[in-house]
């Protein structure tokens, strides 16, 4: 099991749906999307800035990107997305063996 952030945006599709209902609580939609495919939503949040919502779930990367496909295409969301939480020591551990091997174009 992973923790993964689905950050995306709401369509104008999606935005009116709050001008109809201003109070529309959209955990409980995400919480449902999470049950669906057995992962666990830790928290969402409307958040200022070039998303309009950050989900944070553990599961796995395909039930996240589930979720994205299925919510996605009621055309009241877009730009989903899917970032994985790691430990820098396995890219970094990765990246040791390449540095100083690898040489940029011209070099």
């Amino acid at each position: 099991m992973g923790k993964f952030y689905l950050m995306g945006n709401y369509t104008s599709q999606g935005l009116q749906g709050f001008l109809k209902d201003p109070n529309s609580d959209r955990s409980k939609a995400a919480q449902t999307a999470a049950d669906a495919v057995g992962a666990k939503l830790i928290s969402y949040d409307i958040v200022r800035g070039s998303f309009d919502y950050i989900a944070v779930l553990e599961g796995s990367f395909e039930q996240c990107a589930g979720i994205k496909l299925a919510t996605e295409a009621t055309g009241a969301l877009t730009n989903i997305n899917i970032c994985e939480a790691i430990k820098m020591s396995g890219p970094a551990t990765q990246g040791v063996k390449i540095s100083g091997k690898f040489k940029a174009p011209g070099k």
